[in-house]
Formats: structure tokens, C-alpha cells, sequence
């Protein structure tokens, strides 16, 4: 396993963001790892998960939104948001042309990307990977922000807390069901921030993210 640190020029009015780029002596596939809206690219989350990631064969660029590269607390308007996937997707590809892309994001990651992948269905992505999709405000239960996955024509994973309170489950279940594509999985106990109790969620994550990239690699 290597791990390098690397810089995403964006565009010369957003400029740059930090990334680093995880990958194993063998990668079956590289995944691009946006992080949510309440924390960076170093958050231990996302270092852990990266980490857990590499070691299933799945190598990853994970990289800052510009308000988290910025030290801002407000995210970023989902024009720059779509600006940056898209500098990471395009680095992902340099770094690996040969290797089967997948895009993936923890919650604000996860649907700036997928809100990018809808608009640019040229992509060469294999497919997304949620960690958490943030369907409606705490509270607010609505499934406006799933309209444009409709859009969509690859596989998708969703991965989603019994007890995420971002995502009601009678909704992100009804949401992934009228999708054909759409896996969804259930961690049982878990919140917003996959955490349940003493249950180790993180291997579960990794787990199921390796069964799914394995079918559709096949």
C-alpha cells in the first residue's frame, strides 16, 4: 500500500484543494472519496475508511471540498461542489486509465457527486457508492433530493444507519426501490455518522462495499 498527497487544480477562479491517493499494490478498481458536509478529507472517517478500502483492493483519491481547504463552515454551492468531483474524477482517471472508476461520498460528497454524474452521463464511471445519502433535513422528511438519481444508469449502493435521522428508512426504501439499479443496505442501529453503540460499522461499510464492487466488476 502507498499513500501520496496530491493537489486538485479545480479551475482558476476556485483554485486548488488538497487530495491524497491510497492505493494497494493491486487495486481491482479506484474509487473517488468525497467527504460530507461537516468535515474534511482527514476526517477519521474517511482516513479510516480509505484505509479499510485499500485493503480489499480498492484504491482511493479522496480530496477537500474548497470550504473545507478554506477553513469555512458553510459548504460549498453545488456548482463548485460539481467542479471538484470533477477535477477528482479526471485525476483519477491519470492516475489510473486502466482501472474501473467508481465515484463514492459520505453524505454532502455523496450527493454533490451523484448531482454531477446526472448532468454528465458521458462519464466513464462504473458506478457510486453512498455512504449515507442525505435524503431530507433532520426533521424534514421528503424525497425532493433523490429526483435526479432517476437520472442515472449505473449501479448504485446505498448504505445507510436504520437510525440515520437524514434519512428516514420508509423513505430511502421507497427512494432505492424505484430504482432499478439501486442497492440498498441496511446497517441495523446505526446513525447519520454510522455509529452504533460498541458494533464495529466500519467493517461492515468495507465489507459490503467489496461484495458489491466485486458484482459489478464480474
Amino acid at each position: 500500500m502507498s499513500t501520496k498527497s496530491l493537489k486538485l487544480n479545480v479551475s482558476p477562479s476556485i483554485g486548488k484543494v488538497s487530495a491524497k491517493y491510497i492505493t494497494p499494490d493491486k487495486p481491482k478498481c479506484i474509487f473517488t472519496l468525497a467527504h460530507g458536509a461537516g468535515a474534511g478529507m482527514d476526517h477519521v472517517f474517511m482516513e479510516t475508511l480509505a484505509d479499510a478500502l485499500s485493503k480489499v483492493g480498492i484504491a482511493t483519491l479522496r480530496f477537500n471540498f474548497p470550504f473545507a481547504e478554506n477553513k469555512k463552515g458553510r459548504p460549498d454551492a453545488p456548482a463548485v461542489a460539481h467542479a471538484t468531483i470533477e477535477a477528482a474524477i479526471k485525476k483519477a482517471q491519470e492516475l489510473h486509465p486502466k482501472l474501473p472508476l467508481f465515484v463514492s461520498g459520505k453524505s454532502f460528497g455523496g450527493r454533490m457527486s451523484s448531482q454531477y454524474l446526472a448532468t454528465h452521463l458521458e462519464s466513464a464511471v462504473s458506478g457510486i457508492v453512498f455512504y449515507g445519502f442525505p435524503l431530507h433535513a433532520s426533521g424534514k422528511p421528503s424525497i425532493d433530493r433523490a429526483d435526479h438519481l432517476k437520472e442515472l444508469k449505473i449501479p448504485m449502493l446505498f448504505l445507510q444507519g436504520s437510525k440515520d435521522t437524514l434519512a428516514t428508512w420508509e423513505l430511502i426504501e421507497t427512494v432505492c426501490s424505484s430504482l432499478k439499479k439501486a442497492t440498498l443496505v441496511k446497517l441495523e442501529g446505526a446513525d447519520h455518522s454510522f455509529k452504533a453503540g460498541k458494533k464495529d460499522v466500519m467493517s461492515l461499510l468495507v465489507a459490503e462495499t467489496k461484495i458489491w464492487v466485486d458484482k459489478v466488476l464480474k
